[in-house]
């Protein structure tokens, strides 16, 4: 169901400044001030696309699988080795949310999920990027792995598969081995909902 458009805002010019693998544009706009007073602002705003992401866990074993790769932008901004790990996840491209959530879980970790819970999606940066990421978490048991996962070669992915302790994994968090954000909201998840905490 659309939205009804919020009418303090009024969009006067888009123009695309970059269309190379994502689109890049500037977008000016007016905006009705709080106090009723009208503002012409112009903004650049990076579209491209919603995704997906899941934190796969075992329960009886308390282990988490989570992955590392190569992210550019950590590199020129201070990761000396560029290489981060993360929950896996993906752009929805023409899948729904929890297509996109099974087939990451697969194409990067190995494991093929069937059942998955969604527990919340978030702007992930609201300043500047348009995305919205869908939060998924599903267990995981050994017979579903179906391969030894890594990514897609078309993709240039070359990804590690990290399976860990959870408390190992949630004080990385705080050592800073794992600063990417999704996944420390993933971890928190888990750990306010002890979902690696093996029943009574």
């Amino acid at each position: 169901m659309s939205k009804k458009m919020d009418t303090r805002i009024n969009i006067l010019k888009t123009e695309t400044l970059s269309d190379n693998w994502y689109s890049l544009n500037k977008v000016t706009f007016e905006y009705q001030k709080r106090n009723g007073a009208l503002e012409t602002q112009s903004r650049e705003v990076y579209d491209r696309g919603n995704g997906a992401t899941i934190l796969l866990y075992h329960k009886e074993k308390g282990t988490i699988i989570l992955t590392e790769q190569f992210r550019l932008p950590t590199f020129l901004n201070g990761n000396s080795t560029g290489m981060l790990i993360e929950s896996c996840a993906g752009l929805l491209d023409e899948d729904n949310p929890e297509d996109c959530a099974k087939k990451e879980a697969e194409e990067e970790t190995g494991f093929r999920i069937s059942k998955v819970e969604k527990i919340f999606e978030s702007y992930m940066s609201p300043g500047a990027v348009t995305e919205i990421l869908h939060f998924f978490i599903a267990e995981y048991q050994e017979g579903m792995k179906v391969s030894e996962g890594g990514g897609l070669d078309e993709e240039h992915e070359d990804i590690e598969v990290l399976e860990m302790k959870f408390g190992e994994a949630y004080e990385m968090i705080f050592t800073g081995k794992i600063k990417d954000a999704k996944t420390i909201m993933l971890l928190q998840y888990a750990k306010i909902h002890d979902l690696c905490t093996k029943s009574k």
